[in-house]
């Protein structure tokens, strides 16, 4: 039953007309995919992931992203992997619940409705996960949801 309140599809940040990544989230992590550049080995690319800062890029070059995050990460449980030409960023949250409108600071921000769509789906999340005995999945929201952190005495 979780895993129909998962992430329906991933968030563009398009920069110029070009995707410079794809990313999605959960109650306790934001996830950021980039698509790498052909012909360039493995070895080569880099992720530094700080609490409060993220730089990619490939050795010898410019940082490809060089960003404050949206928010506090845990550094110790974050993560990067290469995935069939796809750089997978895990950035786990350190305010579990907190809806992100984007993981990179001032970058690609989700529009008001798209946020408070993602806000009640991390409720949603939330609510699943305190009562697993309960499917969640075709539940809706009237009107403003509560921030997913906080309410009642948050998670």
């Amino acid at each position: 039953m979780a895993e129909k309140l998962a992430p329906e599809k991933r968030h563009n940040f398009i920069h110029n007309g070009q995707k410079v990544f794809e990313w999605d989230q959960t109650l306790e992590e934001a996830n950021i995919y980039i698509t790498l550049p052909q012909n360039v080995h493995s070895k080569l690319f880099y992720c530094k992931i700080e609490p409060k800062h993220l730089e990619v890029g490939i050795k010898g070059n410019p940082p490809y992203l060089n960003h404050d995050l949206s928010g506090p990460v845990k550094t110790d449980c974050s993560f990067w992997t290469l995935e069939d030409d796809i750089m997978h960023i895990t950035l786990q949250k350190r305010e579990k619940g907190q809806t992100w409108s984007s993981p990179i600071l001032g970058q690609g921000q989700l529009d008001p409705y798209s946020t408070d769509l993602e806000q009640k789906r991390l409720m949603l999340q939330r609510f699943q996960e305190e009562n697993p005995g309960f499917d969640f999945s075709q539940a809706q929201f009237s009107g403003n949801c509560p921030d997913p952190r906080t309410f009642m005495g948050g998670i």
